[in-house]
């Protein structure tokens, strides 16, 4: 007999109301992989675009997926199983991930749920420094933040270029993140602030006392006065809200800087660019369970830290992505997972 669990469900694609929490079948560990008991799912752009049917993307990559299908990415939680052809993991241990992403892009990863099955290679042991609920926040975000700023980590095509996006060295050099309250945002400035840059932080108002205190240099309230209004001699700057006119940050880059784009889409300033000697690049975060230990020691020493806006039990899903939808988050978004 299968044994169930609770997940939260998409039946059909729409607004927040069609997310169903309900019964499921328990995944079970494959070989490489490991079954993790969920104490925490964390909740990601990706999982409110897949949700509505990523309706904003061309109709020939609009996902054409076999329902019932289970979001989210996110997970912290304790093993509970252990595939065959698995070693460094042992039933017990504390474990967060980012689940097979993007490759389950377009279907979902299944960690709004009390299980998920892991590829073992996604994982790494909890920092025993944080929480589950800090450390479900995380893997998205910080492996965003790494792979944009630190280090690649594969040599996977670029779906944005036809070229590998590069970091570029921080140590002594000014960074600009724009929407520096988010998610992302939040672990660029401190990472940026590890490796030695100056950083200039730009959110509403009501995140300037957060971003001082995580080490941004200078505070730029977008509410007030535009980012390019005020900046100036900027090495780098890296955007994490996307949307219309990102080649307004192009007058703030000294020549031969660069710009980096969490989401590229509607980006049409490449020739400027060009002309300045700015790099323009992107990439498309993956799953690197190596990459979350390497970053987790930051978390463990405090070096750096995840902040939550608020939790949600998974049985409230709909207000919780009701309240993703209304922005203005600090940090990020969590469900505890009883």
């Amino acid at each position: 007999m299968t044994e169930m669990m609770k997940a939260v469900r998409l039946h059909e694609f729409g607004g927040p109301e069609v997310l169903r929490y309900e019964d499921a079948p328990r995944p079970v560990a494959l070989n490489g992989e490991v079954l993790v008991r969920v104490r925490a799912a964390g909740i990601n752009p990706p999982d409110l675009y897949l949700r509505d049917g990523y309706r904003a993307l061309p109709p020939e990559w609009q996902p054409d997926p076999t329902f019932p299908l289970i979001l989210g990415t996110d997970v912290s939680g304790v093993v509970a199983s252990v595939g065959d052809g698995v070693s460094g993991f042992s039933v017990g241990d504390d474990v967060y991930a980012m689940v097979r992403f993007p490759e389950d892009l377009m279907r979902g990863s299944s960690a709004y749920a009390e299980y998920v099955s892991v590829p073992a290679s996604e994982l790494a042991l909890k920092p025993v420094g944080i929480d589950h609920i800090q450390a479900a926040g995380t893997p998205m975000s910080l492996l965003t933040a790494w792979q944009f700023l630190i280090d690649l980590g594969h040599d996977a095509p670029n779906p944005f270029q036809s070229f590998h996006h590069a970091p570029v060295p921080l140590k002594d050099k000014t960074v600009l993140v724009n929407g520096a309250g988010g998610g992302v945002g939040h672990l660029a400035v401190q990472v940026a602030k590890w490796k030695g840059a100056r950083v200039i932080a730009v959110a509403s108002g009501k995140h300037e006392a957060l971003l001082r205190g995580l080490g941004a240099a200078e505070f730029i309230d977008y509410t007030k006065a535009a980012a390019e209004a005020v900046a100036q001699d900027v090495d780098l700057v890296i955007d994490t809200v996307g949307g219309p006119n990102m080649e307004r940050f192009l007058s703030v880059i000294k020549p031969g800087g660069a710009l980096f784009l969490v989401n590229p889409l509607g980006f049409s300033g490449r020739d400027k660019a060009a002309e300045r000697r700015i790099t323009v690049s992107s990439t498309q975060v993956r799953s690197n369970g190596t990459q979350l230990a390497e970053a987790g020691r930051l978390l463990d020493s405090a070096t750096i830290r995840i902040v939550i806006d608020s939790t949600y039990p998974l049985s409230k899903a709909s207000a919780a992505h009701e309240r993703a939808l209304q922005g203005g988050i600090q940090g990020k978004l969590v469900f505890s997972v009883a």
